[in-house]
């Protein structure tokens, strides 16, 4: 994303909606990570990563990033025996998904090399095929890897919780109420995404 359309995009939600400004103003400018130049490696991560806390999650990638020695690789992953990424802390089920990735991969069933030019929910679909992949994984691969702009993560929970504490709403809207509440956002519903992940990180810092 260049910085010019980053800025761009962060005004006009800003413009749009004086809460999303107030946030804006006070917790600085959009970030996101540095992407991983491999789709695969970023794919299996965001795998590794459902369900689980941060510190927990990081701990068990980085256990099963050292099985590989650098070398991480959809054949890499096949020639592993399951019983040997278990040791790394993955429940079986998530074996059986990264396995599966790599084999779709390896055989041209989920194809890489072409998925930057999908649109959004093409990007979903294909990777929806593969076990344990569903909408909120392939999300995420949207936001931190492919960095488009105009995804609206509605299932998942720190987005729903971030909305809640910066609207001062008592409990969560279900995922088809914030559905409706994002449409104002459009184009750049990743970024009110992001400044609700934002909200949740502030307000735990403040409760500390």
């Amino acid at each position: 994303m260049p910085r010019t359309s980053l800025s761009a995009a962060v005004a006009e939600v800003a413009h749009r909606d004086r809460v999303m400004a107030k946030l804006v103003k006070g917790l600085g400018p959009f970030r996101l990570p540095r992407p991983s130049s491999d789709h695969f490696a970023a794919l299996a991560e965001s795998i590794l990563y459902q369900q689980l806390a941060g510190a927990a999650a990081a701990a068990i990638h980085r256990r099963f990033l050292a099985l590989f020695d650098g070398d991480l690789s959809p054949d890499a992953v096949l020639d592993l025996p399951s019983k040997k990424l278990r040791t790394a802390g993955l429940s079986g089920s998530k074996v059986a998904s990264i396995r599966d990735l790599a084999a779709k991969v390896a055989d041209g069933t989920v194809r890489f090399d072409r998925i930057s030019r999908l649109a959004d929910e093409e990007v979903i679909t294909h990777l929806s095929v593969v076990r344990g992949i569903g909408r909120w994984t392939a999300e995420m691969f949207l936001i931190f890897q492919l960095r488009r702009l105009d995804v609206w993560p509605v299932d998942d929970y720190g987005v729903r919780k971030g909305y809640s504490l910066a609207y001062g709403l008592r409990g969560l809207l279900t995922p088809k109420q914030l559905q409706v509440k994002g449409e104002r956002f459009r184009p750049y519903r990743t970024v009110a995404a992001w400044y609700c992940w934002r909200a949740v990180h502030e307000h735990r810092r403040q409760r500390r």
